[in-house]
């Protein structure tokens, strides 16, 4: 039997799930990713996911739980495969979510390879999802019974191939189960705080991580407001997001607040507000279609879509439109489709798949 590698962010998440299937007897082995150099200030400041502190709490939790621990420096992987992109899309006008892409690039990717070479043929991580093994040999990738906690959305790129070879222990369980399990257990990490902020903004602004690429002056360009009337300037559609307040303080006459972000155009440095109902959505196009079977249910079928991280699904007909494309229209309308953002697709606790918004659509 091979051993089987967890993903260790040091975190009481991945601890427990590492604790769990070492009391199932299996041969464990914890791998912790280095993304930032050793002794860089980034790395000696940020106290999240996979930093210092982080690398630390986990090697003390896989001494504990006495199994073999490992620290692999995947940084320059990490900063092309994620952190690169992250930015390149804020530059553009879109809004990422680099959890997506590190789980797809980094973890059942570039990690599980990692563990493979160590004498690894499964990859665990703390993940709240699940996987269900069909006897044809078909894995589907399900919600957690934790509906707070669910982390399937991040999920939904996995292929049949990257199931097949992973676990995730904490499927069935409970956040409090969980953290009482680390009690039990004399876990360090029993009682830290989730992680919320995005591991690699160590300032708590990705802002700032953008404002180190761009000259002076770059990007700047109009506000303008729905109808045509110019607000003011920006300084770069990087500082916005779709949804969000604009907050531009006093507005010209005839013009009222408040006004959200409804468009970001990156080629012609315009950000468009509005109010707040001209938000809503029906219908949004997205691209870069994935789907966990290996391909769609139909050319065209019902399904629930979640538009962002912990949203709640809402009712849809899915259009595929060729080109990994697909027009997607909800009963409900949704309100901030942001480009960049997924949209996954589930068929009640299924994930069917997903892909990138490309557009919210009239």
């Amino acid at each position: 039997m091979s051993a089987i590698a967890v993903a260790m962010s040091g975190g009481v998440d991945s601890s427990v799930a590492a604790a769990l299937l070492k009391e199932q007897g299996l041969d464990v082995i914890g791998i912790t990713l280095q993304l930032w150099p050793k002794g860089s200030a980034d790395r000696d400041r940020h106290h999240g996911c996979c930093s210092l502190d982080a690398v630390e709490d986990a090697r003390r939790v896989a001494s504990r739980l006495d199994i073999p621990y490992y620290v692999l420096d995947v940084q320059e992987e990490f900063n092309r495969r994620v952190v690169d992109p992250f930015l390149a899309d804020y530059e553009q006008g879109r809004t990422p979510n680099p959890c997506i892409s590190c789980n797809s690039e980094v973890k059942f990717d570039l990690l599980l390879r990692k563990a493979q070479e160590i004498g690894a043929g499964t990859l665990a991580t703390g993940h709240y999802a699940r996987i269900e093994a069909h006897p044809s040999g078909r894995r589907r990738l399900l919600r957690a019974v934790d509906d707070i906690k669910d982390q399937s959305y991040v999920l939904y790129r996995m292929s049949q191939a990257e199931l097949a070879q992973a676990s995730f222990p904490l499927g069935e369980w409970r956040k409090g189960d969980v953290r009482e399990k680390a009690r039990e257990l004399g876990l360090v990490t029993a009682d830290k705080p989730d992680s919320v902020e995005i591991c690699f903004v160590t300032s708590g602004d990705y802002r700032d991580l953008l404002a180190k690429r761009q000259a002076a002056g770059v990007g700047v360009g109009e506000i303008r407001h729905l109808d045509g009337t110019v607000l003011g300037r920006h300084q770069g559609v990087w500082n916005y997001t779709v949804g969000q307040r604009s907050g531009l303080g006093a507005l010209p006459k005839g013009i009222s607040g408040p006004l959200f972000v409804l468009d970001l155009d990156a080629l012609a440095a315009v950000v468009t507000v509005g109010p707040k109902e001209a938000l809503q959505r029906e219908r949004l196009e997205v691209g870069a279609l994935s789907f966990v079977a290996g391909s769609a249910p139909a050319e065209e079928f019902d399904a629930d879509v979640r538009i962002r991280y912990g949203a709640d699904p809402v009712p849809a007909r899915v259009r595929l439109s060729g080109d990994g494309r697909a027009m997607v229209e909800t009963e409900a309308r949704l309100s901030a489709v942001a480009p960049g953002q997924a949209a996954v697709l589930y068929r009640g606790e299924e994930v069917l798949g997903g892909g990138r918004i490309l557009r919210p659509a009239a």
